[in-house]
């Protein structure tokens, strides 16, 4: 028996209810806490900046659960663990270590250097346009209330990352409803995590059918002509996990942002009266969002190689540990103690929320450009825009990883 099977453990709340809160009360039991994930799987959650940092650039530490999680072999005894092989059970740039990693992030990440994200600029900055006029035609009166998430924070990346992975319009619904999928952790049951399986097959199964069909200019077919011309440099199963990872992260994550970003704002009418004045910045505004609600809260696994001492307590080797991105960016150690408040005059363009050392997350210079042109854009055409709610009846989405509301009702003409 371990020092981790023998510990009491903090509870995560599955559907992220509070996040902050729950981030606060974790801060104080200490730098890292034994918490308990959806299902009852046990992992360490650092609680603190310094400590995240140094445990995401630490050598020590692991993202391949076959080779460095102890409980890897245990998963098919435990039913209510199955949801967790959707972040650590595929076989892709999320889930590897060292040589392995390496290999496949070079496969994808020349594709989303600043430099190639600058030449998407201008059909980011098209689709916005087109989102922005049919928000217009649609809100005809003043006063009806509209879901900016459904209407324009959602289709923008979701186009984007559709158009340069070359996934078709009939799969566009699908792929979005498998993403929420593996990102609602409010069910921990093996038929959810059954389900999710079998949708990873059947959807991203048909985009690779049809790019192997109809090839065409975008990153899918160039995937598929590598997997083919080497399959020592990309299985079929690394393939179709690396894609899932990819476009997953390639466009849910942003929806959070420019959500994110639109709520912190129109809850905050002096800042946004600074914002549209020139006093801050639109990039400042980006880094407090990612700061104060970053899209992604928690994220699954990591796992400690050998025996890692933080303060002091003993992480045991083999034991997982979640990364705490959300923590991190409320934490007055580092922030200050108004480290909870929304400040976009902060300067906190050191947040963590796009990860840091080398699985520093490829597709942050696209998201920030999306959001970059969203956000102005938006608040231009509609400088009346207001929430149609409370703020405190927004619903997050349910889930401790994702950081993001269900729907962001709105009325665009105030």
């Amino acid at each position: 028996m371990t020092v981790t099977d023998r510990i009491e453990r903090f509870a995560i709340d599955p559907f992220g209810a509070d996040i902050a809160g729950e981030s606060a009360r974790l801060r104080a039991l200490g730098p890292i806490v034994p918490v308990e994930l959806p299902g009852g799987i046990p992992a360490w959650a650092p609680t603190n900046y310094d400590t995240l940092k140094e445990l995401i650039l630490d050598p020590r530490v692991s993202k391949d659960p076959r080779l460095h999680w102890r409980l890897w072999p245990e998963i098919g005894e435990h039913p209510s663990w199955a949801w967790i092989l959707g972040w650590v059970g595929v076989v892709n740039m999320l889930s590897t270590y060292g040589a392995d990693h390496a290999r496949l992030r070079k496969l994808v990440a020349p594709s989303f250097t600043q430099r190639r994200t600058e030449v998407m600029r201008p059909r980011v900055e098209a689709i916005t346009a087109e989102l922005l006029v049919a928000l217009d035609a649609q809100d005809a009166e003043a006063g009806s209330v509209t879901d900016l998430k459904a209407a324009f924070a959602h289709p923008l990346p979701m186009r984007m990352i559709c158009e340069l992975f070359g996934v078709p319009d009939e799969l566009w619904e699908d792929t979005a409803a498998l993403i929420a999928a593996i990102m609602d952790t409010s069910d921990p049951s093996p038929e959810h995590a059954a389900f999710v399986q079998q949708q990873i097959g059947a959807v991203l199964g048909a985009l690779i059918a049809h790019r192997s069909e109809h090839p065409g200019d975008d990153l899918t077919t160039e995937l598929i002509r590598v997997r083919d011309e080497d399959g020592d440099r990309l299985g079929d199963e690394e393939l179709l996990y690396t894609l899932l990872l990819v476009i997953g992260a390639g466009f849910e994550t942003t929806v959070n942002l420019i959500g994110n970003a639109v709520v912190a704002l129109l809850t905050r009418p002096e800042q946004l009266a600074a914002v549209r004045s020139g006093r801050i910045g639109w990039d400042a505004v980006i880094d407090e969002t990612l700061r104060v609600h970053p899209s992604i809260a928690s994220l699954p696994l990591r796992f400690a190689v050998g025996d890692i001492e933080v303060g002091n307590v003993t992480v045991p080797a083999g034991d997982a540990i979640i990364t705490t991105y959300a923590a991190a960016g409320l934490d007055p150690a580092h922030y200050g103690p108004d480290a909870d408040v929304f400040d976009a005059s902060r300067g906190a363009d050191d947040h963590l929320a796009f990860g840091i050392g080398v699985h520093r997350c490829i597709g942050a210079p696209l998201a920030r450009v999306e959001a970059l042109t969203a956000l102005p854009a938006l608040f231009d055409r509609f400088p009346d825009l207001a929430l149609a709610v409370g703020e405190k009846e927004l619903r997050q989405v349910p889930s401790f990883i994702a950081f993001g509301w269900q729907e962001i009702p709105v009325r665009l003409r105030g």
